[in-house]
C-alpha cells in the first residue's frame, strides 16, 4: 500500500476526531436554558458536526482501503463542509459583535436594551408568536426562583453579578424606581416611570418582567456570550479541517503520482 494512502487514512482520522468539539459545541448550547428555549444554533452545528464526521470517516476508509471515488468525494465534501463552517463562524461572530451592557449606579450586575442588538437577533425575539413561546419556556425554569434562595437582603442583591436573563427578566428596570421586597418581588414606585418596562412588570410569579424588553435583551445578551464561546470552539476546528485538508490534497497528489509512476514502470518493464 503507497505511503501516501496510509497519510491519508490517518490525516482523515484526525479530521473524524476534530468533529468531535463541533458536536460537542452543538450539545453544550442545547442543554444551556436560553438556547434550548430559543433553538437556534445548536442544531446547525450538530448537524455540521456529524456531517464533519462522516465525511472524515469516509476520508479514511478511501485513504485505508485505496478507494478512488470516495477519496475525490471525501476532498468535494470536506472542501464544501470548510467552506459552510467558515460562513457560520463569520454569521456567528457578525450577529454577536453587539450587545454590551449598561452600568446602573449602585449595581454590581448591569442591564442590556432591545436596541443595542443585531437587528437578526432582535427579529428572533420581537415576534410575538415567537416571543410568546420562549417566554413560557424561560419562565418554567428556575432562573428567577433561584435568585429568592440566593439573596434575601437588598445590598446582597445589588452587589451581586447577575445573568443577562436574570437581570433582565427577574426583576423590574433600576430607572424604574421600584422599592426591593425580595429579588421577584418589589413595590411600585408611586410615580410610575412612562417606559413600557415598568408597566410591564408585575410581582405574579409567573409573569415577573417576562414580557418587558429587558428580558428580551437580557435573553439576547446570553445567547451572545454563549454563542461566543461556541464560536471559539468552531473557528478553532476550522483552522484545524483547513490544515487537515491541505495536507490531505498534497497526500491524494502524491498518491496518484505513485500510481502513475508504478504504471509507468510496469508498463516499461
Amino acid at each position: 500500500m503507497p505511503l501516501s494512502n496510509n497519510v491519508i487514512g490517518c490525516i482523515n482520522f484526525i479530521a473524524v476526531l476534530l468533529s468531535v468539539p463541533v458536536i460537542g459545541a452543538g450539545i453544550w448550547l442545547a442543554t444551556e436554558t436560553d438556547n434550548s428555549c430559543v433553538k437556534l444554533l445548536q442544531w446547525p452545528v450538530i448537524i455540521l458536526g456529524i456531517l464533519i464526521l462522516v465525511v472524515g470517516l469516509a476520508g479514511f476508509i478511501g485513504g485505508f482501503w485505496r478507494i478512488p471515488w470516495l477519496l475525490v468525494t471525501y476532498l468535494i465534501a470536506m472542501l464544501i463542509l470548510i467552506v459552510l463552517l467558515s460562513a457560520l463562524v463569520v454569521f456567528v461572530f457578525m450577529v454577536t459583535s453587539r450587545g454590551s451592557g449598561h452600568i446602573e449606579p449602585s449595581r454590581a450586575y448591569v442591564e442590556y436594551r432591545l436596541d443595542d442588538f443585531s437587528g437578526w437577533l432582535r427579529r428572533r425575539v420581537k415576534s410575538s408568536f415567537k416571543w410568546d413561546r420562549i417566554r413560557t419556556c424561560l419562565s418554567s425554569t428556575n432562573i428567577c426562583p433561584e435568585l429568592n434562595q440566593s439573596y434575601r437582603m437588598a445590598q446582597d442583591f445589588f452587589n451581586a453579578h447577575l445573568s443577562p436573563i436574570q437581570s433582565g427578566c427577574c426583576k423590574p428596570p433600576t430607572q424604574c424606581g421600584y422599592t426591593f421586597v425580595n429579588p421577584t418581588y418589589w413595590i411600585s414606585p408611586i410615580a410610575m416611570s412612562a417606559d413600557m418596562d415598568c408597566l410591564q412588570w408585575s410581582n405574579d410569579q409567573n409573569q415577573l418582567c417576562y414580557n418587558c424588553d429587558s428580558c428580551k435583551a437580557g435573553l439576547l445578551a446570553n445567547l451572545k456570550n454563549e454563542w461566543r464561546k461556541a464560536d471559539i470552539v468552531l473557528l478553532l476546528t476550522l483552522i484545524g479541517l483547513i490544515i487537515v485538508y491541505l495536507i490531505g490534497c498534497c497526500a491524494f497528489r502524491n498518491a496518484k503520482t505513485e500510481d502513475l509512476f508504478r504504471k509507468y514502470k510496469q508498463g516499461y518493464t
